[in-house]
């Protein structure tokens, strides 16, 4: 793996805000990185296809730069750490992720393993590496999911995996409140993206990358929640995922 961050950046007396963006080669983290850019950070994407990042930051322009970088091995998982001990970063999208489908016992271990390095060990990685030179007026996001809420037959540990990231990210928002460190945890519920357009689920339930990070973007405009669940229709269902009793929500769940 090689680091491909494009220098010099912009080095003006008064530089933009730097943001760094995983999983920004497409969907949420791609339009992460377009909207940031578009108000004035100075993004760098991190990603694993350098092809993809390469288009990305010829389209949102000159000034902003990419790592290509594995986050499901640790070398990837240092390559971007080390990041934060050359660049001052004022925000950190944690947005890397994948969902592995399918009934636990019956899928490969080794891509359960994966999704759970990427998931949760990259996110956690970061998350110390950005936080541990964080200063006021700093923030870290951490893409969660709706199903942080609701443990999802033939998703458990990809629901497990999210569930970890929302509860992780709350705790890390009250340790940080007083430091004038913000923490959040978005919570999308299906998103159409390239990898999954959802083309059989009616379209009232199914956001766009846009309608998440104009969510997210709000709250981080708020600053004063830990967690932020995107689409009314995904509100309602958090609700009611965590009032309904487990054995209920379970088997409504088994059956969608």
């Amino acid at each position: 793996m090689t680091d491909h961050v494009p220098y010099p950046m912009d080095r003006s007396p008064q530089p933009h805000r730097t943001a760094v963006v995983t999983g920004a080669s497409a969907g949420i983290g791609r339009e992460f990185a377009r909207r940031l850019a578009a108000t004035g950070y100075r993004v760098i994407a991190v990603a694993r296809h350098e092809d993809r990042l390469r288009a990305l930051t010829d389209e949102i322009g000159p000034g902003h730069g990419y790592v290509t970088a594995d986050l499901t091995t640790a070398a990837g998982r240092q390559q971007v750490a080390d990041l934060f001990t050359r660049e001052r970063v004022h925000l950190l999208v944690n947005n890397a992720g994948i969902a592995v489908t399918g009934r636990f016992a019956t899928v490969p271990l080794e891509r359960t393993l994966e999704m759970m390095r990427l998931n949760c060990d990259a996110l956690v990685t970061l998350a110390h590496a950005f936080l541990a030179r964080a200063r006021p007026g700093d923030t870290l996001l951490n893409v969660s999911s709706t199903l942080a809420y609701a443990p999802t037959p033939e998703l458990g540990a990809y629901s497990a995996t999210k569930a970890f990231v929302t509860s992780f990210s709350e705790a890390l928002w009250a340790e940080h409140i007083k430091s004038g460190v913000h923490v959040l945890s978005l919570c999308p519920g299906m998103t159409a993206t390239e990898s999954q357009p959802h083309p059989d689920v009616p379209a009232a339930l199914v956001q766009t990358p846009q309608q998440v990070v104009g969510a997210a973007l709000q709250a981080l405009h708020r600053r004063n929640r830990p967690t932020v669940v995107s689409g009314t229709g995904n509100k309602l269902f958090a609700v009611a995922a965590r009032a309904l009793p487990r054995r209920v929500l379970l088997t409504a769940l088994g059956h969608v």
